[in-house]
């Protein structure tokens, strides 16, 4: 098992070029809220031997009502027969990879690993760090061979609902990874209530990363974290828009080496504010 949940495109490259039995399964899972254009830029241009995954369909089972969020978890088995279908096998590790600072490849790092799967890291940087560095690419669709994951628990990583959420806020730590403006209940462009989880505090996803989408170094995570009062013995949960930020923040926490047991609540802001009686704090 690797230290870092996190590889540089140089190791991946050696990793792809070595002995099959070396080489990792390569998820692409680009993905931009309002937009269905991940599939299409994954067919113009992939990591060799890449399969795509959907953030919609196959890392979230979305309800018409909202109940949930914009991105509920989605069932075990959708979730199982989209990994065996991307080709993951439990004898090979997993990279995932995007194009937006590694948030979508973050919710299928924590995922795997809440459902006991644990050898996977994320690419550093994404697709954008895999051209830059002057490694080919594949274009097209690709079908790989079927895989035989199974998920196990209990994994990394407990599921919050909103009243464990709420739990976590009054009795440990309760982490929103919204921007700090969201968090304060301002420029709210998203969700339709303003606002947060009453004893959340601010911690921005997108702070822990530099402007080419790279996470900070371990030592400048560590020390962001020390300055927000986490110590690694205490219980930390995760939130954000619709669970996607929040699992860009459990993965800044493992890099930061506090913890690798993050808690996130999938539902997030959007399902917290489906129900009227829920309390809402503001600036």
């Amino acid at each position: 098992m690797n230290a870092s949940p996190l590889i540089q495109v140089g190791e991946l490259q050696s990793l792809l070029a070595g002995p099959e039995t070396g080489r990792p399964v390569v998820l692409d899972v680009r993905f931009r809220l309002g937009e269905s254009t991940g599939r299409l830029d994954f067919e113009r241009a992939h990591v060799p031997s890449a399969s795509y995954v959907d953030m919609d369909t196959e890392l979230a089972t979305i309800r018409p009502d909202g109940v949930g969020g914009r991105h509920p978890m989605p069932t075990v088995e959708t979730f199982a027969a989209a990994m065996r279908s991307a080709g993951v096998t439990m004898s090979r590790p997993v990279v995932a990879y995007d194009d937006w600072a590694s948030l979508p490849a973050s919710r299928l790092w924590w995922m795997l690993r809440h459902f006991g799967f644990l050898d996977v890291r994320v690419l550093d940087g994404g697709i954008a760090a895999w051209i830059a560095g002057g490694h080919p690419t594949e274009s097209g669709s690709h079908t790989p061979g079927v895989g035989d994951f199974s998920p196990s628990s209990p994994g990394f990583g407990r599921l919050l609902d909103a009243t464990a959420a709420a739990t976590y806020a009054g009795r440990h730590v309760l982490l929103d990874a919204r921007n700090a403006d969201r968090f304060r209940g301002e420029n709210e462009t998203i969700d339709a209530v303003a606002g947060r989880i009453p004893g959340a505090i601010s911690a921005p996803a997108l702070d822990t990363v530099d402007p080419s989408g790279r996470f900070l170094s371990a030592d400048q995570l560590a020390a962001r974290f020390q300055h927000l009062g986490h110590a690694a013995t205490r219980t930390v949960g995760t939130y954000c828009g619709s669970g996607v930020q929040a699992t860009h923040l459990a993965l800044a926490l493992s890099i930061a080496g506090v913890t690798n047991h993050t808690d996130v609540y999938i539902g997030s802001w959007s399902d917290w504010i489906t129900d009227p009686d829920r309390p809402i704090a503001t600036r």
